[in-house]
């Protein structure tokens, strides 16, 4: 922002905590709560009477176009409801500290250390305070809302819930430091002008009180054209020892300026859509998630509208879901668009279980939700023909065989939107995402564990085959498969393959790994696949050929594994699985690491296994 665009200058505590009071100086309703423990508040009462600096206090002039929903600080009850001339970006913590424990005729309602709520008033020791060798932040003291300090017995030790008590315990009250001095007037009086307690308030009150009445607060107030997207850039700069504020808080106090509550319509209206269980895929769809697939939509529209227009290729807003675009969002355009992708999302599910994916356990990425939806709902019918269908599943898996959603996704959203549309339209050739997604053969031997995009793909492709248990030829889809009894277990058992000096890499790897129900593999157990066969069968109480049927939908040679052949194997089913997601991707998938480019994938190829 150029230097304009804010003014800096000191104003006197006392008139900051005169706006808070009236009102004149509130808080955007995406600011939290108020938090800090009243040690933090003695502390800060304490450097404040020493006339040491405690920060800088940002504000946002308001009345600009940028308009929020506020809130008086709390403790604040301004006469009827004033509109705020500054928003606190900055300092809120203190501010309100500072207005409770100093304006405020109530207890201060705060915690301990240890986050427990405490009530109760902060009073400062006259004679420690003016003790040179003391700690004046051990002079301050917190006295419950009582004003009385029991004993572990619960017996009154000290009583200073009366005027005349505080007097002769020398406690002057920190809500009476901007009193004009009537309370010291009233101790010496009570003292009937004792010289000696007349000089020990004098002192007192240049000491202590008078440098709460000189002290001046820097303040940065930013004007009132301050963009929405740097509001909430410099709150989270400032804010470093807060928690981050997200897109959703700022658009939700932007949007209650127009008595619009975001938060609700995102629980009751959106986030309800889809709490059928046939929708848990969705379950951990966020709000952010949402808003950016409705940003999504309303930048294509933009952009469309423009082009309509006859505006040149290169002048055309782009489309996009970055934080500023989101932050650019209107309250039109969002109430225009939410009703499309809540379908949007509801058809993603829809779609998703069609590759055989019901869970977020074994969703590939939870981002790649967002691009999906948008392209349902900007293309809605188009969508619903087989060839649309094929085309769609294409873009899919060539995104998480890719593996190209795992890092900053937001570019890539604003290509797969208008890409794979047009290409569902047949306007445009492959989408980008399509065109650069490559998997290298030899992936395969590092993926291990679920972690990997990959490695969820492969074992949706596995059910998509048909896939069953060994022992009860059951599928494992809907429930079976992500049911806690499932999990996904060794082929070659890795006792067995440790035995036969096989390397970890390779029987470890996802080419040596299926799902198995937890009663399968425990008749596995550790034992050569030529033992647990015939187990298998017996158990199942059928032959071992129709054991073998059931092995045969995990892409795997049983002829091989009754043999304990790991070599060959292990080389057909990679190739099985290679063969799989060559389909699904739509794309050829060749020995990368091979001499003519284009080698058939198998164990007895040297490049495969010397680098592990």
């Amino acid at each position: 922002m150029a230097d304009e665009a804010f003014s800096i200058d000191k104003r006197p505590l006392r008139d900051l905590l005169q706006q808070v009071e009236v009102g004149k100086a509130q808080l955007p309703e995406f600011q939290r709560g108020w938090v800090w423990p009243y040690p933090n508040i003695a502390s800060l009462l304490a450097s404040i009477s020493m006339s040491y600096p405690v920060g800088t206090v940002m504000l946002l002039k308001a009345g600009g176009d940028v308009r929020f929903k506020y809130r008086p600080i709390e403790g604040a009850a301004p006469a009827g409801e004033p509109e705020p001339e500054s928003l606190v970006l900055d300092g809120q913590q203190r501010l309100t500290s500072l207005f409770q424990a100093l304006k405020l005729k109530n207890p201060v309602v705060t915690q301990d250390l240890r986050k427990r709520q405490v009530s109760g008033w902060f009073y400062v020791d006259m004679v420690k305070a003016l003790d040179e060798n003391g700690d004046r932040e051990d002079a301050i003291r917190f006295l419950p809302e009582s004003r009385t300090v029991r004993s572990f017995r619960g017996e009154i030790v000290e009583d200073y819930s009366t005027p005349d008590r505080e007097y002769e315990g020398h406690l002057f009250p920190l809500h009476a430091v901007f009193d004009g001095g009537d309370w010291g007037y009233e101790f010496t009086d009570h003292w009937d002008g004792d010289k000696v307690k007349r000089k020990l308030w004098r002192d007192f009150n240049e000491a202590f009180v008078r440098p709460f009445d000189r002290y001046h607060v820097p303040v940065i107030e930013l004007g009132q054209a301050t963009p929405r997207q740097a509001v909430c850039q410099v709150f989270e700069k400032v804010n470093t020892g807060g928690v981050t504020l997200t897109v959703f808080e700022l658009l939700t106090a932007t949007y209650a300026a127009d008595e619009f509550d975001l938060r609700k319509h995102w629980e009751h209206e959106c986030r309800a859509a889809w709490k059928a269980p046939e929708y848990r895929v969705l379950r951990e769809v966020s709000n952010t998630d949402f808003l950016q697939a409705v940003t999504l939509l309303a930048t294509a529209e933009r952009r469309r509208s423009e082009k309509e227009r006859g505006t040149e290729e290169d002048r055309l807003p782009r489309i996009g879901c970055k934080r500023k675009d989101m932050l650019a969002l209107d309250l039109d355009d969002y109430v225009r668009f939410a009703p499309s992708v809540i379908a949007g999302f509801k058809a993603a599910a829809k779609f998703l279980h069609q590759q055989f994916l019901f869970d977020t356990k074994f969703l590939p990425y939870g981002t790649q939700l967002i691009p999906l939806a948008a392209i349902l709902a900007l293309a809605g019918e188009a969508t619903q023909s087989a060839g649309a269908q094929q085309k769609l599943a294409r873009w899919y898996w060539c995104g998480v065989f890719g593996e190209l959603y795992g890092g900053s996704t937001e570019t890539r959203f604003s290509q797969d939107l208008p890409d794979v549309v047009d290409w569902i339209r047949g306007v445009t050739a492959e989408p980008r995402t399509v065109t650069a997604a490559q998997f290298a053969a030899g992936r395969l031997l590092t993926l291990r564990t679920r972690n990997s995009a990959a490695y969820k793909g492969i074992y949706a492709l596995l059910l998509k085959a048909g896939a069953v248990d060994w022992r009860t030829g059951e599928k494992a889809e809907v429930t079976g498969y992500f049911d806690e009894s499932i999990d996904i277990h060794h082929i070659f058992p890795k006792t067995w393959c440790e035995k036969a000096g096989y390397e970890a890499n390779l029987y470890n790897s996802i080419v040596n790994k299926t799902p198995l129900t937890a009663r399968t593999n425990r008749i596995i157990g550790g034992a050569a696949p030529s033992d647990y066969l015939q187990r298998l069968a017996k158990t199942a109480e059928t032959t071992p050929e129709c054991v073998a049927d059931h092995i045969r939908t995990h892409f795997s040679r049983p002829e091989l594994m009754a043999a304990d052949d790991f070599d060959g194997f292990f080389g057909a089913r990679k190739t099985a699985l290679l063969t799989s997601i060559s389909a699904a991707m739509g794309k050829s998938i060749l020995d990368d690491e091979s001499a003519d480019g284009g080698a058939e994938i198998s164990l007895d190829a040297s490049d495969d296994t010397d680098d592990l």
